[in-house]
């Protein structure tokens, strides 16, 4: 019996890093995103420069980007810790600076509770740096009241120039 090809979610994952080249790393990591097997890069984020939330060290840069993939949930997270690993990402203690930091937002309307995968993710409206660039790419999803909700947590647009075209 033949088997049908998965038929494609769309995903949306968060980017962000602090540590070296932290802009260009997440320009990589979007690069990277649209390299992935079965999957399309449809919409990248600005990026935003972010102060420390929940995390030490220099400012970070943060985006998201929206993917079309035929990668299940859990073969989509490892491909993202391998693109965390090929940028040097370390996790020496929860909250730790970053060379990239990759997390799954979204993956179609799925709702997964495992210990390794929580879907949606479980912080998603309580931070800037997810929000703002979220609204770049799936306006729908985020309402006023949750950018309100996050308006004392520093953040800051870049301009396209600035961001590679993103």
């Amino acid at each position: 019996m033949a088997h049908l090809p998965r038929q494609s979610v769309t995903a949306y994952v968060a980017l962000g890093a602090n540590l070296g080249e932290a802009r260009q790393r997440v320009l990589h990591a979007f690069d990277a995103l649209a390299l992935l097997p079965s999957t399309q890069l449809t919409r990248r984020s600005q990026i935003y420069r972010t102060a420390p939330y929940e995390a030490q060290g220099p400012d970070f840069f943060n985006a998201v980007a929206r993917i079309d993939t035929r990668l299940t949930a859990p073969d989509l997270l490892d491909a993202l810790q391998a693109i965390e690993n090929q940028a040097g990402r370390l996790r020496p203690y929860l909250h730790a600076p970053r060379t990239l930091d990759l997390d799954l937002l979204f993956y179609g309307d799925a709702q997964v509770h495992s210990p390794r995968l929580t879907l949606p993710h479980p912080r998603w409206r309580e931070r800037a740096f997810v929000l703002f660039p979220l609204a770049d790419v799936w306006p729908e999803r985020v309402s006023p009241e949750d950018l309100m909700r996050v308006a004392g947590q520093g953040i800051e647009r870049l301009p396209e120039d600035a961001s590679g075209g993103a």
